[in-house]
Parts: structure tokens; sequence; C-alpha cells
């Protein structure tokens, strides 16, 4: 964070700032700090600032003596907690990380050097971010999103990260509800606004696919005309999204008006190669992210990378030497006995199940087996019954081999496949994970390729490690 005195804080968050007992009369409120902002006392470090947010399930107020014991050197509560450093009391926790975050993005946005990238979209979001954040290295001291740092916390917690000498802000705009994308934008305008996808995800807290297009095009209504929106031409609902806002447009995808796109693409195992086309160039990209559906993920990187001003041999370098979208996310394991493990399981919706299915059914090698390993798909509150019976079927369809279907939720994917007459292939029910590791040691062969895939919340990520470690 850039240095802010006490008192500057205490205004930024509209709080009252109450001086710890170890303060002295010559610091004061003039006191300057300058660490990183934590809402996890775990995660406090010396000279950092500890929010105390009450959360879902526990109370950061409880917490705050942890966090001055790890040498927090102030508290942001709503209450008083510990005097042994100075303490700022605010009416509400989260919405003062909001506005301190606001303040900090302001003064570094107001010296002119800094480029604010906003991503959001149903799918994609953070895989782009990476890709995004290696490419403005290249330019200079980038801040992107942790892990999955998207929403009204982990959003204001890397904005927060941001110092003058940073070049470029890569931030991950993610919503549970409407309103949150336009919260997060106003706390960091962006100049470059990206929409990768509108799909399922999260439909169940968003009420439907029309919403969630309402939510998701809150990244480009307000941008200025001095800004770029960065859209997926092919995908017809983020195409919209162009009548909705005044800045300029940059196309990306396959569609042949797209200014940023991709064609000639061929995956496999290895990876996925295409030729990009931008600016009257083109170039072939050898791209080792596992799965077709990621070339979209890249082409938005390249278009944004492009737009901060990256030569396209820059952007090409860069997509080639990413190997991995994220762990967890088409993580390529295994390897003895030719058995290969795609641990995908940190997320899912019925988009990414399905492009996850299709990339299993293209990778298998001829001599061996597709095993898809599937557990439930979260958030999608009505839709969730027909959407799972939807995969059981595209399952069937793709001629994967077998299904080894885990969890209660997941039940009706499994009930649709075997319904499907037409099938030679099989799928097996399990309550748990352990049952379901234990099958698959007995029954994977040589040569066989195996996706587990699910949303983070069933849990199946630990069951692609293990498997992985098993056939390492």
């Amino acid at each position: 964070m850039i240095e802010m005195t006490l008192s500057e804080v205490a205004d930024a968050v509209n709080g009252r700032l109450v001086l710890g007992s170890a303060a002295s009369a010559a610091d004061g409120a003039e006191t300057v700090v300058l660490g990183e902002s934590q809402t996890d006392s775990r995660e406090v470090r010396p000279g950092e600032i500890f929010f105390a947010r009450r959360g879902e399930e526990t109370d950061g107020h409880l917490f705050a003596a942890r966090a001055v014991d790890a040498g927090a050197a102030l508290v942001v509560a709503e209450h008083e907690v510990d005097d042994r450093v100075p303490q700022i009391l605010v009416s509400e926790t989260t919405e003062a990380l909001g506005a301190l975050a606001t303040e900090v993005v302001r003064r570094v946005r107001d010296r002119g050097a800094l480029t604010i990238v906003g991503i959001t979209g149903s799918n994609g979001k953070t895989t782009t971010k990476n890709l995004v954040a290696a490419m403005a290295e290249r330019l200079g001291p980038t801040v992107a999103s942790a892990k999955s740092f998207n929403n009204e916390v982990g959003g204001p917690l890397t904005m927060l990260r941001v110092e003058h000498r940073t070049r470029t802000l890569v931030a991950e705009m993610g919503a549970s509800a409407p309103g949150e994308i336009a919260r997060l934008a106003r706390m960091a305008p962006p100049h470059i606004g990206v929409v990768l996808s509108v799909g399922l995800a999260h439909a169940g807290e968003f009420g439907g696919i029309e919403t969630t297009f309402r939510t998701k095009s809150e990244m480009v209504r307000d941008l200025p005309d001095d800004a770029v929106a960065v859209l997926n031409r092919d995908d017809p609902r983020v195409a919209q999204m162009a009548d909705l806002t005044a800045a300029r447009v940059l196309w990306f995808g396959v569609h042949p008006e797209a200014e940023v796109r991709a064609s000639d693409i061929d995956s496999d195992a290895e990876g996925t190669r295409f030729t990009l086309h931008a600016g009257g160039h083109e170039a072939r990209v050898r791209f080792r992210v596992l799965g077709e559906h990621h070339v979209m993920n890249a082409l938005a990187a390249a278009a944004i990378g492009l737009e901060l001003g990256l030569p396209i041999a820059d952007v090409v370098e860069a997509l080639e030497a990413a190997t991995l979208a994220a762990p967890g996310r088409m993580q390529v394991l295994g390897g003895r006995d030719g058995i290969t493990v795609v641990n995908d399981a940190y997320n899912a919706s019925p988009d990414s199940m399905s492009a996850a299915l299709r990339t299993l059914a293209q990778i298998r090698r001829p001599e061996g087996r597709s095993v898809a390993v599937l557990g439930a798909m979260s958030e999608l509150g009505e839709y969730s019954i027909e959407e799972h019976i939807r995969v059981g079927l595209q399952a069937v369809r793709l001629r994967i081999s077998e299904l080894v279907v885990v969890g209660a939720e997941a039940r009706h994917l499994h009930i649709s496949a075997i319904n499907e007459g037409s099938w030679d292939g099989e799928s097996v029910f399990f309550e748990t994970q352990d049952e379901a590791y234990a099958y698959l040691l007995r029954t994977l062969r040589p040569l066989d390729t195996v996706l587990v895939k699910s949303s983070n919340a069933a849990g199946l990520q630990g069951l692609g490690d293990r498997l992985g470690e098993a056939y390492a």
C-alpha cells in the first residue's frame, strides 16, 4: 500500500482514530502506515493493517488480539478491541475496506501512471487474469488478484496492494448478486473492461440468465468514452453489451469480425495450437494450457496485452510460456502406465463442465478409455437438476467410456447417463470420495485418460490430487 498517515486512513474510511497505549505524543495521528491489509488474522505480518470483519461464520473482532500479536500496526474495527495499537472505529468494516481501497487507487491513478484492467465473466476470469498479469509484468510492476480474490473483500484487498510505482492493476471482478461488479468498478475504475462470457454459473444466486447478463454488463455500462471494452464476439449475450457502453469496443473470438481472433485450432493432450490474428499480423501459437475452451481466454488476454502496448511477438511469447490455467484447473497429473489425470475440480458451471468433457473426448488415447469423475455443480438454484441431467446426456453423446459420479448432489447426472439406452459405456455412483478413489484404483487401466471435475464445494480437487499422486 502507499504511505498514509493514521489520520489520512481514518478520513478515507470515515472512522474515528483511537490511539493505542503504545502511541507516543510525537507520532500520534501522523504515524505512517504502508503495510498490506488483511482480514484473516493468520495472514497478518508486522506493519500490516487488520480489518476486523464480521463474516458469515465468525467475527474478526474475536481475533484482533492475535493480529496484534502477529505485528499488526493498525486495527480497523466496529468497536474497540485492543489498545496496544492504534484503532480506527467504523460503522461497518467491509465498507471501510472498500473505502480505503477506493482512496488508494484514486491517489495512484491521479498520478497518471496506473492502468486498470477489470475482468469479469461466468467462466475464465482467473485464467485470463493470470495470463494478463504475465503480460503486464513485461511492462512494469503489476498487481493482480491472488487466487480468486474477486468479491467485496478480495477485490479491495488486491487494490490495496497498489503502490505509486505500480504500472498495471489486473483485477478480477466477480459477483454473487447484482450491483457487486459495479461497486468494484467504482473502487477501481477500469481503463480496460473485459467481459468473457455470460453463462449459468451462479444462476441460482442471480435468479436467471437475464439477471446474470445485466450483472456482468455492469463492467462496461459506466466505462467512459476513452476506455476500452474488450468483449467476446462469439458469445451472443456479451456481444449485446456493445450497445450498452460508451467505450471503444475491441472484439475477440473466432468470429470473422473479431479484431483479435483465432483460426486453425487444434487440440490434444499437450495443449492447443492456433493461429492468432491481430492488427494485420498473424502468428502460430502453441498454447500449453489444456482445453480448447481456454483459447477464448488466451484471445482475451492477447487483446488486453496488445491494448497495453505489447508487440504481438511478446504476447505470443507470454501465451506460450503459460503451462497451467491455475492449480486445480485442467491440471495434468499422473503418467505412470500411460494414465493421465486431468484435475479440473477447482470449480464448475454447466459451460465449463461441457467444455471439460469435450476436452476429455478430444485428448483420450485411441488405445485407452476416457473416464470422467464428476461431482456436483453448485449455485445453480432451480436450474440444478436440469443442468446435471444435461451434463449426463452430453457425456453419453460424447461417448465417454465411463462416468464415476461422486456425491448425492450429483446423482441426477448419474441417473441421466444410465437412462440413455444408446450408450455402450457405463456410469457408477458413490456417496464418498474414498469409495470412488478405491474403485478407480481397482479399475483404471493403462493408457486411460481421467477427468476429475466438480465445483469447489463438492471437494473433488483433493480426489484429483490423490489420483495424480497414485499414478505419478
